[in-house]
């Protein structure tokens, strides 16, 4: 039977206007074996926007893992407001450097940060590059997003740390023009990695959240699990679990794998668990709590929050950490 698929199933957004998409917005980045290719997406009316630096996932498609990946939330969440920087990673496949261990393959953790705070550095060349941009940003509303291994990303400049392999140096890169952060499907505590996934990705195993002070929704499926990467279910849950402060929000959305409903890209063949009126929820939320966080005393978040826990099936549940009466320590494996 076809099915009516909804921009924002069935939760409060406002009203939508189109959205003008430039690309590759080119930058020479110093020592970087890649120039930094930039996809900007913003709505093509309105000032004083707010900025979301979107970080894609690792990977195994030929062109997700790029600025061509992310459309369904990046035109959205343009479509309502933001402007959206995607910049390609240096592990895109299409660049034939993940095999590079000498520059920092295979997952490229330290550049991506590096990416994302030269983006920020230059703010004001995208603007004059991108035709109609220009005094239109707002840039002290910023956020940063990503998926998987895009949220480890976020999770860096949101303050999570990471031991350098190199020499055991804990790694504080945050960034304090980041105001806000949303982890989807991230990696969790190094502690949890499996065996199989230490040994491929070692740099994973220092992974802490102890110091991850920003404010912060983690966004995980409830069937996201895979026992290569960790053996506890919560695993992708560390994030808010052991972060400190009560500045954290959880959004587990009821039989989710890995891509959320497809969230990497349109009919992306790399979908387990396809389902557009989940994607649609995914960004729909995720706008509303960066409408709110942004902009205190707007009611988006809380609206959003109230329809979803009204609709008769709703396609996840809300946890924040009010009720938290002990920190969290790296030594805790959470609990739902």
């Amino acid at each position: 039977m076809n099915t009516l698929f909804t921009e924002a199933a069935g939760l409060p957004v406002n009203a939508a206007q189109p959205v003008v998409t430039f690309a590759p917005v080119t930058l020479t980045v110093p020592d970087r074996p890649a120039p930094l290719e930039i996809k900007v997406s913003a709505p093509v009316s309105g000032k004083g926007l707010p900025v979301i630096l979107l970080s894609h996932g690792h990977g195994a498609s030929n062109f997700l893992a790029s600025f061509h990946g992310y459309g369904p939330l990046a035109n959205f969440w343009a479509a309502h407001g933001f402007v959206v920087l995607q910049p390609t990673h240096l592990d895109f496949p299409g660049l034939g450097l993940r095999d590079d261990v000498t520059a920092g393959g295979p997952l490229f953790w330290r550049s991506r940060v590096e990416d994302m705070r030269f983006v920020l550095d230059h703010l004001d060349d995208i603007e004059t590059i991108v035709p109609g941009l220009a005094g239109r940003v707002d840039r002290t509303r910023i956020a940063a997003v990503g998926h998987s291994l895009g949220g480890h990303t976020v999770g860096m400049l949101c303050g999570m740390a990471v031991t350098d392999p190199l020499d055991g140096t804990v790694l504080d890169l945050r960034d304090d023009r980041i105001a806000a952060g949303v982890i989807m499907a991230g990696p969790g505590a190094g502690d949890g990695l499996a065996r199989t996934a230490a040994e491929r990705f070692p740099d994973l195993t220092t992974t802490s959240f102890t110091t991850m002070t920003t404010q912060a929704l983690v966004v995980v499926g409830d069937e996201d699990h895979n026992p290569m990467f960790s053996d506890r279910q919560d695993w992708r849950a560390d994030a808010y679990h052991r972060s400190p402060g009560r500045n954290k929000t959880l959004l587990t959305l009821q039989g989710a794998g890995h891509m959320l409903g497809g969230i990497s890209g349109y009919d992306a063949g790399e979908t387990t668990d396809e389902n557009p009126e989940r994607v649609a929820a995914v960004r729909a939320l995720i706008w509303a709590y960066l409408r709110s966080t942004l902009n205190p005393g707007d009611p988006a978040w809380a609206d959003a929050a109230a329809a979803l826990a009204a609709q008769p099936t709703p396609p996840g549940h809300i946890q924040t950490k009010d009720n938290v009466v002990d920190e969290p320590s790296d030594q805790l494996t959470g609990c739902r």
